[in-house]
């Protein structure tokens, strides 16, 4: 995987189980009844037993809390009196003094503050330390132990609380999806003979969301010009070059003003409580953002969101179910401030930086140009389909005003939400996924390097996923803020290493120009971008199922390049399966991108040799390098270009054969623009599946869990050279073919064949 480029904050809170006291009570409410707990307590804990089940010892234990103002405990008094007394043997009248005797305390603040503080550096302390801090807190020894049995159970039940309410949302997600399985299931057969009907639903949605989206500039257009001839009729002097800015500005107000309905200063009121929220979400802690104790992961407790922000819950918004999805990650890329921001506001350039996720992207319109260069202020309504690197998962489009601030000297943020009259104007059938406040916190950190908070807060419509992906589209990971990130990172390495003029030689082999070094990698980026977009779920194509002679689901789609001198001109078939195998996503991607195990899965190397001619490193990261291999037989010698790519989230091995003549020339520093290449390749996912550690360690290389990897394989051949021929069923038994081999060889080769 990719270097750890400080994805965490720099001040750390791994040992941390929750920062705020207050946050143990008021988290689910599950302590509101402390004090009755803490009266029914009548036995000690012994310490490593507390959080179980089944009625044992700390079911009845005391409950002590900042939350809701200082906590009852035993005295001394009341453990002298069950304790001593009892070996007296005085009988029952001892025991009903005993009774009388029982007194409570409340522990000070002072107290409480020190024994959280030493909870949170050590939630189990020994025997030295509980009898240190009994002594500086003016406390009993037993004391001190039973606060910290009854944190630790705090904490527990916190979290069994948290698991539950989400293994409840899973299984109502569940039988959402049972329903409209089966309401799929009714649409989708003929109620006399049972025969399935095809629908075209699908299809023309997306051919209505382009001609939608054309039809919204066209319309800002006319709106525009309109507005020009009034102010401006013929005859009239052409306005000064300021008068032009103003025109423009308000031109794009009668625009929103006309068709969506919103004035200016209304949409610039939404932003700015956007862009305050965005700095909230971003910066705060506990309790509005709880840190897992086993996965590490931030969780947003949707409660005191809802409470901070005062928003409408969605479960209580009339039509379809949705979903919340919200996460936020941190971390460091190689980037200067003013170059990272204009790749934000630029959308050609913001779908470069992410070609894996943003399958399309488009500015309907500027709402308000910004100040200067640097665009700080600058807001534009945007529409974006995002993606997975399989066309198993549907994609999500999403309209969104994007919002750039300067916060301050080091400080900007980009903030997009989405807003309510302009989705009902566009078309709200086809809004199924909506920002709310997201976005990210760019901060300069000097020396060519900022970092980045990263928000995103979405909220979709509840919808059926494929079981394979179902964990890690629900639990947000494929369209979270570490998935962002980690894109984000990846992408600003490779373009640093591209502008580096002094890679060491270990770094660049086999090249010797350093024209030539970009060139190449120039070639590669351009491979892998095509890549992402032919595989994905996405309008651009149109899949086929069919089954596999394996058993697995094969998507076959075809396109017919007349004109674009990057891909081999004729009819391009391209076949897609997506498979789950029980390895974890650094071995498989280790597996496949070292050419000493290419002919153990590559049926076309089986025959030959392989070996790499020109490595080039294009991040810290070993895994991230562009190669070009050869394959040599008795038949005839071929050249491969690779393009390997490794982050904290996913990993693609992309390759494709490319013409010796044009790659020499294009190792030479010659223009590789007008080279065809024609990509296949792999997409590694990890599956999503976050359990608990096999082990219990203080030690981190020692806490492992169980996991495997979601495989995409992808194949793209030229059927046939002449655009206008059709797409033959052998094209398809041939690459139905080539997949089932290449997924055997690859189960074979890692031991992981179906028993």
């Amino acid at each position: 995987m990719g270097v750890d480029m400080s994805n965490t904050p720099p001040t750390s809170h791994t040992k941390d189980y929750f920062a705020s006291p207050a946050l143990s009570l008021s988290l689910a409410g599950i302590f509101r009844d402390a004090g009755a707990a803490a009266t029914a307590a009548n036995m000690e804990v012994e310490e490593g037993e507390e959080g179980s089940c089944g009625g044992k010892k700390d079911d009845t234990v005391e409950m002590s809390s900042e939350n809701s103002g200082p906590a009852r405990s035993r005295s001394d008094d009341e453990f002298d009196g069950e304790g001593e007394h009892d070996d007296d043997g005085t009988g029952d009248g001892d025991k009903n003094k005993k009774k009388k005797r029982k007194k409570y305390h409340r522990h000070t603040a002072d107290q409480i503050r020190e024994m959280e503080a030493l909870f949170k550096e050590s939630p189990h302390p020994d025997e030295k330390q509980r009898q240190q801090l009994s002594k500086q807190l003016g406390l009993a020894p037993r004391q001190v132990k039973f606060w910290f049995q009854n944190r630790r159970t705090q904490i527990k039940a916190i979290q069994e609380r948290h698991e539950n309410s989400l293994l409840k949302s899973e299984i109502d997600k569940l039988r959402d999806e049972n329903k409209s399985l089966r309401e799929q299931i009714n649409k989708s057969c003929c109620p006399n003979c049972g025969t399935s009907t095809v629908s075209r639903d699908a299809t023309m949605t997306t051919e209505e969301q382009q001609l939608r989206i054309e039809n919204a500039k066209l319309k800002a257009e006319v709106e525009k010009l309109r507005a020009a001839i009034r102010k401006h009729p013929l005859g009239a002097t052409s306005p000064s070059c300021s008068a032009g800015n103003d025109q423009e500005n308000r031109s794009s107000l009668d625009f929103y003003t006309g068709i969506f309905g919103l004035e200016k200063s209304r949409i610039m009121e939404i932003v700015n409580q956007s862009i305050d929220e965005l700095v909230k979400m971003a910066t705060a802690r506990e309790p509005l953002w709880v840190r897992s104790v086993e996965t590490g992961r931030e969780i947003l407790n949707y409660d005191e969101y809802v409470k901070e922000f005062n928003v409408e819950n969605p479960s209580n918004i009339k039509g379809p179910k949705r979903s919340i999805e919200a996460s936020r990650e941190v971390g460091v890329v190689f980037a200067d401030l003013p170059r990272l921001v204009q790749s934000f506001m630029d959308v050609n350039q913001w779908k470069e930086m992410f070609p894996c996720m943003i399958s399309k992207a488009a500015m309907v319109d500027v709402i308000c140009s910004g100040e200067g260069d640097n665009k700080n202020g600058a807001v534009q309504l945007m529409f974006a389909e995002l993606q997975m690197l399989t066309p198993t998962v549907p994609t999500r489009e999403v309209y969104f005003v994007r919002f750039c601030k300067q916060l301050n000297a080091e400080q900007w943020a980009i903030v997009d939400v989405s807003i309510d009259e302009v989705e009902e104007n566009i078309d709200a059938s086809l809004v199924k996924c909506r920002k709310r406040p997201s976005g990210c916190i760019i901060e300069d950190k000097s020396n060519g390097h900022c970092k980045v908070t990263w928000v995103e807060h979405l909220e979709c419509q509840k919808s059926t996923v494929h079981t394979m992906y179902r964990a890690i589209v629900n639990s947000g990971l494929a369209f979270g803020a570490r998935h962002w990130i980690a894109t984000l990172q990846l992408q600003c390495e490779r373009l640093v290493f591209f502008m580096a003029t002094n890679v060491p030689m270990k770094d660049s082999t086999g090249v010797a120009t350093l024209a030539g070094r970009k060139s190449i990698l120039k070639l590669a980026q351009r491979m892998t971008w095509s890549f992402c977009r032919a595989i994905a779920a996405s309008s651009y194509n149109t899949w086929t199922k069919v089954s596999s002679k394996t058993g697995e689901d094969i998507r076959i789609a075809s396109r017919k390049n007349l004109n674009d001198p990057g891909e081999p001109l004729g009819v391009i078939l391209c076949a897609v399966s997506s498979v789950w195998l029980p390895v974890s996503p650094h071995a498989l991607f280790d597996f496949l991108r070292d050419e000493s195990h290419r002919s153990e899965w590559d049926i076309i190397s089986r025959t030959g040799s392989v070996e790499s001619m020109a490595n080039l490193a294009k991040g810290q990261d070993r895994g991230n390098a562009v190669s070009i291999q050869t394959m040599k037989s008795k038949e005839n010698s071929m050249w491969i270009l690779q393009d390997c790519c490794t982050n904290a989230y996913e990993s693609m091995v992309v390759y494709a054969p490319v013409d010796i003549t044009g790659m020499q020339s294009v190792m030479t520093g010659c223009d590789s623009s007008n080279l065809t290449v024609l990509p296949s390749g792999f997409s590694i996912l990890p599956d999503g599946v976050e359990s608990r550690p096999l082990v219990i360690t203080s030690r981190p290389e020692e806490k492992t869990s169980e996991g495997g990897s979601l495989l995409t394989v992808a194949f793209q051949i030229l059927t046939n050279t002449s655009p206008t021929a059709k797409l033959t069923m052998e094209s398809v038994d041939s690459v139905n073919t080539l997949i089932s081999c290449t997924l055997k060889n690859i189960k074979t080769s890692l031991q992981c064949e179906e028993s």
